[in-house]
């Protein structure tokens, strides 16, 4: 389960996330959508503390953390929570140097110290999954953006974290090869992964997501079941913006 409290964010003098509260189960996959500079990426971001809250509090399992202005946590605790979290970010952030492979592989190896042969099992076992053993010895500079991109999950899953934080993981794709990344996360839902998503994909927030909240100016305007949310949004500000998804949608933009 992941609960956030109260969380707050500033950058400088600006408010980017204003008191967000929030509550994910698990094996239940919640979309944060919205328009851009709503919050989403901040919020995906201080889940695994790569930003950090000025004050709120975060839990994720049975780790805890609260926040206060102008105190950082120490950093054998931010390992701590983040080691909780997987994340799979717009721009894909493979390793140009390493293979396909050796990508899932790194971080078993370099910060889990797992024995090189153990990792190479799981990272096989992990490609096969996404789709893409066949590519396992590619360089990411002869992938496609969404092959890249489903390395790149299998990457965020190698040390089978409790939550996967997918960033936008579809908008830097046309709509043929995000289709793929939208299956890949299709079946991770139906095997019952927790993710929190942030996304303006209809298909991927309409179909995969149990959850979906809209914020927007740093703050929840509506949660609810993704379906209902989708069919019959309960605040005019949420039904307007649904309706500009729907548009792009249907003209093929993928959103």
């Amino acid at each position: 389960m992941i609960g956030l409290s109260n969380i707050e964010k500033r950058f400088g003098d600006v408010p980017v996330l204003k008191g967000v509260s929030l509550t994910v189960a698990e094996g239940c996959v919640t979309a944060l959508i919205g328009p851009s500079g709503g919050g989403k990426s901040t919020l995906l971001r201080c889940i695994n503390l790569l930003e950090i809250p000025n004050s709120g509090t975060l839990r994720i399992g049975e780790e805890e953390m609260s926040f206060q202005p102008g105190v950082r946590p120490g950093w054998k605790d931010i390992q701590r929570l983040r080691g909780q979290t997987g994340m799979v970010f717009q721009n894909f952030q493979l390793f140009p140097h390493r293979t396909a492979i050796e990508n899932v592989m790194e971080g078993l190896i370099t910060v889990q110290k797992w024995p090189a042969e153990r990792a190479r099992e799981r990272a096989v076992s992990l490609l096969r999954k996404v789709g893409m053993d066949h590519k396992a010895d590619a360089w990411p500079a002869t992938l496609s953006g969404g092959q890249q991109q489903r390395v790149a999950i299998a990457r965020a899953l190698a040390p089978s974290p409790r939550v996967l934080l997918c960033d936008e993981p579809t908008s830097a794709l046309d709509p043929e090869l995000s289709g793929e990344v939208v299956e890949v996360l299709g079946k991770l839902a139906e095997e019952g992964t927790t993710m929190v998503m942030a996304t303006h994909d209809l298909r991927l927030a309409a179909t995969i997501a149990h959850e979906a909240v809209f914020l927007e100016d740093g703050q929840v305007v509506e949660t609810g079941p993704s379906r209902e949310l989708f069919a019959r949004p309960a605040r005019e500000r949420t039904r307007r913006f649904v309706a500009t998804l729907t548009q792009q949608g249907q003209h093929g933009e993928g959103v």
